[in-house]
């Protein structure tokens, strides 16, 4: 700030000199006429003794260039003032001075350094406090902005924060966080994984060469790592290798649970493949990107965790309940409501809270996955 303080000082009194300058410069408009006229004459006589033909050619040119290059010298010095010229010099000046005194007073009253930034930072301090169930995913990224740079050595709030950004469409902005990430912790592989399916998203569904080469990374931190695994083998298809593609699939399909709901899409896609010849022609869009899923669902099971080692927080489960709720994970908001209903059962208010948060009807961006969210968790 002090340095804003400083240029614009400078600028100022920059500002204010051309204009001094200028008028301290200036004449009246007699004396400008008095020094023109010399010239004019010069000139004029320069004329006369050409169509009298005593002036050769060479020397036409010349005496009519010196005469010229005086009138002008006498010209651009010549700045007139209107009559009264030392009232309206004055009136410059203080103009001049008024302005600068005006801007540095409209700068501590509007723009004061020590005013903080009132209105993004007290938004961001409410979307923080907030139920992260009930945020966009801008408001998240910008609340996790501000994690990320208190924890300059903690990869974790970056990998929330790409998934944020992802969520809002910004996928340049997912990439860069997940970069940073990786530069954090480069033997992550679910980070690795994270910024290879960025690529293919950015892509438009292409697996190119960095994004093989980020899963490749992935797998070689852990040789299991389901997203890298199936995005690879979806290249070998995509590149026409079909059945060794196709094989690294079902190689995938058969490591998965057999309750694992994965198995049923990544069966179903096989099968539409190897009745096609090849990949279907529909690739997947941001609009299908796993990351909106675990953007929510990470945060929510930090949510789960911190009450799980601190449970006294009634207002902790009941956004809880309402985040499982928002998510459609059934199972898991009914067993928080009912966890949460025998710690508070002497507590109408609570119950009531947990009770309306459990109704929170599902949001479908949210509890609907796609057949490559599935698979990719």
């Amino acid at each position: 700030m002090i340095a804003f303080w400083i240029a614009a000082t400078g600028l100022s009194a920059v500002t204010a000199g051309l204009v001094l300058r200028g008028a301290a410069r200036a004449r009246p408009v007699d004396d400008a006429q008095a020094r023109l006229e010399p010239h004019r004459r010069r000139l004029a006589e320069v004329e006369r003794l050409a169509m009298d033909g005593l002036l050769a050619q060479d020397e036409l040119k010349a005496a009519r260039a010196e005469a010229g290059r005086g009138l002008l010298a006498a010209a651009d010095q010549a700045e007139t003032w209107e009559r009264g010229g030392v009232a309206a010099r004055k009136a410059v000046v203080a103009i001049a001075g008024a302005a600068c005194v005006a801007g540095v007073g409209l700068y501590v009253w509007l723009g004061h350094p020590e005013l903080p930034d009132q209105p993004y930072a007290k938004r961001v301090a409410e979307w923080k406090a907030a139920d992260p169930a009930l945020l966009q995913p801008a408001q998240i990224a910008a609340v996790l902005e501000g994690v990320a740079a208190e924890r300059p050595n903690d990869a974790e709030p970056l990998v929330f924060l790409a998934k944020a950004r992802a969520a809002a469409g910004d996928m340049a902005g997912a990439e860069q966080a997940l970069r940073r990430a990786v530069d954090r912790a480069p033997n992550r592989a679910d980070i690795w994984s994270l910024l290879g399916e960025t690529f293919v998203i950015e892509a438009k569904g292409d697996i190119g060469a960095d994004a093989k080469l980020a899963f490749s990374r992935a797998l070689k931190a852990d040789p299991k790592d389901l997203r890298a695994r199936y995005y690879l083998g979806r290249a070998r298809i995509a590149e026409g290798d079909v059945a060794g593609g196709v094989g690294d699939w079902r190689a995938l399909l058969n490591s998965l649970a057999p309750n694992d709901p994965a198995r049923t899409a990544l069966g179903r896609e096989i099968a539409d493949v190897e009745a096609a010849g090849g990949l279907p022609s529909v690739q997947p869009t941001a609009s299908e990107n796993p990351q909106v899923q675990g953007m929510i669902a990470g945060m929510v099971e930090g949510l789960a965790a911190r009450l799980a080692q601190s449970p006294d927080d009634p207002d902790g489960w009941v956004r809880l309940v309402r985040a499982y709720a928002v998510l459609g994970e059934t199972a898991k908001r009914d067993a928080a409501l009912a966890t949460a209903s025998a710690r508070f059962k002497d507590q109408p208010k609570v119950l009531s809270a947990l009770r309306q948060a459990a109704d929170t009807p599902p949001q479908a961006n949210m509890a609907g996955q796609t057949k490559d969210q599935k698979i990719a968790k």
